[in-house]
């Protein structure tokens, strides 16, 4: 018998996508974060990848707190909560 809370299932890939492929918000989508993903995706294709450094570095902290959080709290924070950013 499985004690894992609804949505927990989404810890891990998105952390793992913002760490590899943060910089151009992939996480975000994965997420259903649609509108911080495109704002992510837009400054590094506007920026012709230069801001791509700037949004990967935040990107790596996401994904770093997004692994580190207990299950419950990913899911009230970033799957119930929808909270955007950090």
């Amino acid at each position: 018998m499985s004690t894992s809370v609804p949505g927990a299932e989404k810890k891990i890939p998105a952390g793992i996508l913002a760490i590899l492929l943060g910089g151009l918000g992939i996480h975000k989508f994965y997420l259903g974060y649609t509108k911080e993903g495109l704002i992510m995706l837009l400054v590094s294709v506007f920026t012709l990848g230069m801001a791509t450094f700037i949004t990967g570095i935040i990107a790596l902290i996401e994904g770093i707190v997004y692994l580190t959080k207990p299950d419950e709290q990913f899911v009230a924070t970033y799957v119930t909560g929808r909270k955007g950013w950090f």
